[in-house]
């Protein structure tokens, strides 16, 4: 059996594993929420350690902590972000009290633990560092829980996301250049339309994703409003004076990048507005993405019997039984993920709309689950997309001006020469016989004013 230590708090006595960082409130919290065995990501967790750091560097800034004290949090925290140390100390399940208050503590006891050590004095005495009275100090689960949440998803979007989506614009871009002068069927309602350019198609995704990207940006901005120094319910009980603009001082030198008081601090805390808005943009990036993603399957399709318009990079087999089958891999993928993110941002919404009752949101921890799950798995996905599906397409050009010859809506360019009837009977009688435009014209020998192969030329129609 493993050796443990025996702590106590107000509620009793506990056993805590001797090696453990962590104390008696996180071993209560591990007994009493054995949920889903999903923990928080390394990201929040560390984004939790830079908010501590900040709150400390204040404290001893104010002389409101002793400086050995001090210096020993300092060190404890320096090793966790710089060192990537303590991080398997974090076992609670994510589905806990729904102000992150067991994480919160959890943080607060793995750094007091350390900081004693360092001053060599063994774990789980709360002596001479305290987990509250020192770690804690000026903060509460509600402030500091939801800086946390915002700075994790600052970085997220960055670090992971932006950049997978400026990738993905470039990748466009080289496939509008690519595909320029290639002219293909146009298709509204999955049946035959005029002539559109293949790079025209691609370039309403560069547009789209390009929109979001301007998005981001601005959700970034309003992430870096966050409610520290708020402690409980905003008031700013307990806080020094002067705590919130020390730390936020602090933050923004280690987040590189200006982080602010929200001028309402109980609203950072009551209500999580912007992480909802944040995640809204991801549902559009969701929708962007399927967007793409179904028209190269759709484009991509064959690719005998489909469209057979674009070919698709053999990466893999795309059957057990059926040899030679390729399949779009990495659309499907792609879609897969977006349709979780849809299902993560319906999570996120709901929580809002029931989680923020009167002064404080209590679904924090699924909240912010939800949003880094999103962010990551979007990042990671697309990011994929490119490598695997959009680098390697090509344009199947040949069966393209195929299908282009025959398609009959190449004959709305004679509706204003024979009208609209006659050409509704011209592809009526096209779409009988199964010949060409072309052919159908010299068969029902019509006078066309103008040279008929420049009328049909499809290219002379975009």
């Amino acid at each position: 059996m493993k050796k443990t230590r025996t702590e106590k708090d107000v509620l009793g006595e506990l056993d805590v594993p001797t090696d453990a960082y962590w104390g008696i409130n996180t071993q209560r919290a591990i007994e009493n929420f054995q949920i889903s065995g999903l923990r928080f990501s390394q990201r929040f967790i560390l984004s939790l350690a830079m908010v501590k750091k900040a709150c400390v560097l204040s404290n001893m800034e104010s002389a409101d902590l002793d400086e050995g004290l001090g210096n020993a949090v300092l060190q404890a925290v320096n090793e966790m972000l710089d060192e990537k140390r303590f991080l398997d100390q974090f076992p609670i399940d994510v589905f806990q009290t729904g102000s992150g208050t067991q994480t919160n503590m959890n943080m607060n006891e793995v750094l007091a633990n350390r900081a004693n050590e360092i001053l060599g004095h063994p774990k789980g005495m709360s002596s001479p560092v305290h987990p509250n009275d020192h770690v804690n100090k000026g903060q509460s689960s509600n402030d500091v829980i939801p800086t946390a949440m915002h700075l994790a998803t600052l970085d997220a979007i960055n670090v992971d996301l932006l950049p997978s989506i400026e990738t993905l614009i470039r990748g466009l871009g080289q496939k509008i250049e690519q595909f320029e002068g290639i002219v293909k069927v146009g298709r509204t309602h999955l049946q035959d339309a005029v002539p559109i350019p293949l790079s025209t198609e691609f370039e309403v995704y560069r547009r789209q994703f390009s929109e979001v990207k301007k998005a981001l940006h601005r959700a970034l901005d309003d992430l870096a409003v966050v409610p520290v120094g708020g402690t409980a319910l905003g008031t700013g009980l307990n806080a020094p004076k002067g705590f919130a603009k020390r730390v936020t001082n602090h933050l923004s030198e280690l987040a590189g990048r200006p982080i602010k008081i929200n001028p309402v601090k109980a609203e950072g805390i009551a209500s999580h507005s912007k992480l909802v808005a944040t995640s809204g943009v991801l549902r559009q990036l969701a929708l962007a993405c399927i967007k793409m993603a179904n028209d190269v399957r759709w484009m991509g399709s064959g690719p005998r019997a489909g469209l057979g318009e674009l070919l698709l990079p053999q990466n893999e087999p795309g059957s057990s039984i059926m040899p030679g089958k390729i399949n779009p891999t990495q659309a499907e993928a792609l879609i897969q993920v977006s349709l979780q993110v849809m299902g993560n941002d319906s999570t996120i919404a709901l929580a809002e709309g029931f989680g923020s009752i009167l002064d404080l949101n209590v679904t924090k921890p699924v909240m912010i689950v939800n949003l880094l799950h999103s962010i990551r798995i979007l990042s990671n996905s697309i990011k994929s997309f490119v490598e695997y599906c959009l680098e390697g397409l090509k344009a199947n050009t040949g069966h393209i001006e195929l299908q282009l010859e025959r398609n009959p809506m190449i004959v709305t360019r004679l509706t204003p020469i024979i009208g609209y009837d006659k050409a509704s009977e011209v592809v009526k009688a096209a779409h009988s016989s199964g010949k060409t435009i072309r052919e159908t014209l010299l068969d029902m020998k019509l006078k066309i004013d103008g040279d008929l192969d420049e009328i049909l030329d499809p290219k002379r129609m975009v």
